[in-house]
């Protein structure tokens, strides 16, 4: 099975209301969708461009701005089903920071199926921005969804960092690891990329990395963006060499790769190496703790 990835490289904007950000994404999701993708990513905090509709005093405050933000969150998952039904799409709609009562809000990625079915993943491990803001927490389910393109899972930017996420949910059968990602400086990008390739060579699974691009002064979580969207491949025979099947271009808005998942199989079973399955070699009980010897 074959698949058409597309992982978006968003150039945030200053939207006037919620009409004109709908508008938006609709357009460049449905750039995405004519060219032939079946599964498309939008970046973490895609919804705070929708922010930019409040007053200034409001969209200037990241506490304020989110509590204001509820007020769109019923239309926002509206347009992720629409889109998704529209376009007969797996959508990962970005993320929106969303309340959970109490003056708490969870960073939570959408997934909307082309029948108009929603599930998410919270992000599970804060950045120090989020926890600074004294309002976030972190997710506690790590989760893989079962679809028509098979099973699928997400990992929100900081989360793809972390090894044993990624390879829970390879175990549990995921193919498929989709990152929406924001991060500020080219530290922070270089940190989410390696990741990404990581995962993908630890588990000989697929990665694709979406992120947002340019400069939004008006905002204090999307003041500045880097990164390159990118479609990640273990490096193996049948592969790119450097691990990469797309990545957009500087001032781009998309970078899209297809996927082969019978290639995927056939690599683990016959590839040059066997990274999924050699890892457990490493949680041998006596490879537990490293022993310190005089040299």
């Amino acid at each position: 099975m074959s698949l058409r990835v597309a992982v978006a490289q968003y150039r945030i904007g200053e939207p006037a209301d919620f009409a004109a950000f709908a508008a938006r994404v609709a357009a460049r999701v449905d750039i995405a969708a004519r060219a032939g993708a079946q599964c498309v990513v939008l970046p973490e905090y895609l919804a705070l461009e929708a922010a930019a509709a409040q007053p200034g005093d409001v969209r200037a405050d990241f506490v304020r701005s989110l509590e204001a933000l509820q007020g769109v969150r019923a239309d926002y998952e509206a347009l992720a089903r629409e889109l998704a039904r529209r376009h007969a799409i797996h959508l990962v709609a970005g993320t929106f920071i969303t309340s959970c009562g109490n003056g708490r809000y969870r960073n939570r990625a959408w997934l909307a199926t082309p029948e108009g079915r929603l599930a998410f993943q919270d992000k599970l491990t804060l950045t120090g921005f989020e926890r600074a803001s004294g309002v976030i927490e972190a997710g506690d389910v790590l989760k893989v969804f079962e679809t028509g393109l098979g099973r699928i899972a997400i990992d929100v930017c900081y989360d793809i960092e972390f090894p044993l996420y990624a390879r829970a949910q390879a175990e549990a059968g995921a193919n498929l690891l989709l990152v929406p990602s924001c991060t500020d400086t080219e530290a922070g990008a270089n940190r989410v990329r390696i990741g990404c390739q990581a995962r993908a060579l630890e588990n000989q699974a697929f990665v694709a990395c979406a992120v947002t691009a340019g400069i939004a002064d008006w905002s204090p979580a999307l003041d500045c963006n880097t990164g390159i969207a990118a479609v990640y491949t273990p490096v193996d025979r049948g592969f790119p060499a450097d691990g990469i099947a797309a990545a957009a271009t500087d001032g781009g808005d998309w970078a899209m790769a297809d996927v082969d998942l019978d290639a995927l199989a056939a690599a683990r079973r016959e590839g040059q190496v066997a990274n999924a399955t050699d890892w457990p070699a490493q949680q041998r009980p006596a490879l537990a703790r490293a022993r310190v010897e005089r040299a």
